[in-house]
């Protein structure tokens, strides 16, 4: 029985590990440049994320700092978190780079879509959140401020409210991906799935809830669209089963036509 020397059987995990080492640097190498362009305008990136509050904001009230250092500290978390964002595709890049040696080529077809969609579908998440969610959320806010009450908000706790915001939509955006895995993987079929319709839009309007103000309209905002990408999962889940059923009957259909002898010549 032949043996492998121990150099043989080390190689293959430590081309892994410095293949790894090699990406996980490119990642921060390219999150650290975006957030050198970005640095200078750290200040500009604030005020643009600020402004759904600020335009409700009473006749001369501003936002605080309450903090000695939160002037500077609270756009620098901004512009660094805006740096990781705007370089997910890099990230997903390497990470797919990383692990499509290992996939089938069936895998790699579908795989490549998901990673796109997923970060497409987080961007729109953040994108609703500002520019529908924000400002029906903070008029609500202001509307119900108590007479006699300033409202002025610190700038720091207003970064991690709205960070907290952007992460659950964006997550909330990712239910195609999600329920597309859960179908594909075969974890959950496609009828189990539609039949627990109600059960998952009663779901999306409890989460719209804890996500928004109490009033019916935000909750709505929120709700019908997690709704509605539920149901484009399983759309795209059924549909790819579909073509992966009928796939396997076709190569079925082949290896049972090459294995069948050739009929007796006459």
């Amino acid at each position: 029985m032949s043996t492998r020397a121990p150099e043989d059987q080390e190689m293959p995990l430590v081309s892994h590990l410095t293949e790894l080492r090699t990406r996980l640097l490119r990642c921060v190498i390219a999150i650290l440049l975006i957030f050198a362009a970005l640095f200078y305008f750290a200040q500009d990136i604030y005020a643009l994320v600020a402004a759904p509050l600020r335009a409700y904001l009473p006749a001369g009230a501003t936002m605080i700092a309450t903090g000695v250092a939160s002037p500077f500290l609270t756009p620098f978390k901004l512009t660094l978190v805006v740096s990781l964002f705007l370089g997910m595709p890099i990230v997903l890049q390497q990470i797919w780079g990383f692990i499509a040696p290992g996939l089938y080529k069936q895998e790699k077809r579908i795989a490549v879509p998901l990673l796109v969609s997923s970060i497409l579908l987080f961007y729109a998440g953040m994108a609703f959140a500002y520019f529908v969610v924000f400002p029906i959320m903070f008029g609500f806010f202001a509307s119900v401020t108590p007479e006699g009450v300033a409202m002025m908000t610190d700038i720091g706790q207003y970064l991690d409210f709205v960070l907290t915001l952007f992460f659950a939509f964006g997550v909330a955006f990712e239910i195609p991906i999600a329920t597309f895995l859960l179908i594909w993987v075969g974890i959950v079929d496609v009828g189990t799935l539609r039949k627990s319709r109600p059960y998952v839009i009663v779901g999306c309007f409890i989460v719209g809830m804890f996500l928004t103000p109490p009033d019916v309209f935000s909750q709505v905002l929120l709700a019908v669209p997690m709704w509605m990408l539920f149901e484009v999962g399983v759309f795209f889940g059924a549909m790819v089963k579909r073509q992966t059923a009928e796939a396997e009957e076709v190569e079925e259909h082949n290896g049972e036509t090459a294995d069948k002898p050739p009929a007796p010549r006459p």
